[in-house]
């Protein structure tokens, strides 16, 4: 008799009882209102199905929005939901069933990435992926090579502000565009969000980019069948939308796009559940492969960047 893989055994688990949950880094709000979705029954935005349960801090020192909020977290994810606070990875994975890899800081999403594939268990990686295109590549490469299934999402793709775009000719998306220093190809800061958005319309098959720096910036993706997808990345912030250009109308999305988590947990959770991923990795490559290009673009005045 074959033996279980540990992802239908996963799944198996997933009927009887709650899967449970590890977080890697403590340094994001997202660890405290993930656990509230998850961890508290009575929440209207309640997603059963698992539950986290231990957490392992990380944080860089060199961030200092990293540095400033890693303990905080931590301390309130322990003393308030109960989770367990690990000294390390290893450790962490050896409790739970899944995990969530929080750390803010992108950097750092390679090294932590690389000792959970070790282990074998199936992961959420939040926004950023990577700080640069070459670790969201070398990430996908470990994770083939390893066998675990994998995903990372912004949770604008499950949002309101996402609309019909078929038969579209154009879309536009726009969204907060801060930066910080630390991350090189600056739009995986935060621009990233703008982009899921734009991916999540249009699908992938972006050919060549162009970005222009102007106060706000504006970024301009040409499709191989020739539509277009056009960002703005507000500043300091703004609010996010959508606007899809067809033939004969124009739909505009709603003026205050509702942001919530549970929609994304709620996939998460069936990831877990199933290891299939709602989200091709191919089209998260391709949505840094985008990004590298603007920052080439940005980097070169503003001339069209193919894509690689």
């Amino acid at each position: 008799m074959k033996a279980v893989s540990v992802f239908l055994f996963s799944a198996i688990l997933a009927m009887a009882a709650d899967l449970r949950v590890g977080i890697v880094g403590t340094d994001t709000s997202h660890v405290i209102a993930f656990s509230k979705i998850l961890n508290d029954p009575k929440n209207p935005d309640h997603q059963p199905g698992a539950r986290i349960v231990a957490a392992y801090k990380g944080g860089s020192s060199d961030l200092e929005s990293s540095r400033s909020r890693v303990d905080g977290y931590a301390k309130e994810l322990q003393e308030k939901w109960g989770v367990e606070i690990v000294p390390d990875i290893k450790t962490l994975c050896e409790k739970v069933d899944a995990i969530l890899l929080e750390s803010v800081d992108g950097r750092i999403h390679l090294a932590q990435a690389r000792e959970i594939f070790k282990h074998k268990k199936p992961v959420f990686i939040d926004k950023p992926l990577a700080a640069t295109y070459a670790d969201a590549l070398a990430i996908a490469k470990l994770a083939k090579e390893y066998g675990v299934p994998w995903f990372s999402s912004s949770s604008l793709r499950w949002s309101d502000g996402i609309l019909d775009a078929k038969g579209a000719k154009a879309v536009a998306v726009w969204g907060p565009g801060p930066i910080d220093a630390s991350h090189k190809m600056d739009m995986t800061w935060y621009g990233i969000h703008a982009v899921e958005m734009l991916y999540a319309m249009l699908g992938p098959g972006c050919v060549e980019v162009t970005r222009i720096v102007s106060g706000d910036d504006v970024v301009v993706g040409k499709w191989k069948d020739g539509r277009t997808g056009t960002i703005h990345l507000l500043r300091p912030y703004g609010d996010f939308g959508a606007m899809v250009f067809k033939e004969k109308t124009v739909v505009q999305g709603p003026t205050k796009v509702k942001v919530s988590y549970a929609p994304m947990l709620g996939q998460i959770v069936k990831f877990f559940q199933t290891g299939k991923s709602p989200v091709p990795m191919e089209e998260t490559m391709e949505i840094f492969a985008f990004m590298d290009a603007a920052q080439k673009s940005k980097d070169q005045g503003g001339k069209p960047v193919k894509l690689q």
